[in-house]
């Protein structure tokens, strides 16, 4: 299993390149989790020059992805409404890939599953 994510700045119709991305395991996956009630840091990093993260596995469970976008923007001299965005989503099947792109422009952003 593995999980990779992709973040284009619609904005500026390019990647976007050191974006700070924190993965977390949800509350109840495990061990990992001490008491199982919150979520716990599995790995974080930052976006390449393509705007790309690779190479994490979290196995199954809930997880979460949580972009430092504010960061991003303020380094650029951007005003931005959304200080972080955080996406939720299911792992079920630790067999396949999971990649889960994100969109992103200063006042809006979208996501899915990609391929």
């Amino acid at each position: 299993m593995s999980l990779s994510t992709h973040v284009l700045d619609a904005a500026l119709g390019r990647p976007a390149a050191g974006v700070a991305v924190r993965l977390e395991s949800g509350p109840g996956n495990g061990a990992a989790n001490g008491a199982g009630n919150e979520w716990a840091v599995v790995a974080e990093g930052h976006t390449d020059a393509d705007g790309r993260l690779s190479g994490w596995s979290p196995g199954a469970g809930v997880h979460r992805l949580v972009f430092g976008t504010g960061a991003y923007f303020a380094a650029r001299g951007v005003e931005a409404f959304y200080p972080e965005v955080s996406i939720t989503f299911t792992i079920g099947d630790p067999d396949e890939h999971y990649h889960v792109p994100l969109l992103l422009s200063p006042f809006a952003y979208s996501t899915y599953r990609g391929s």
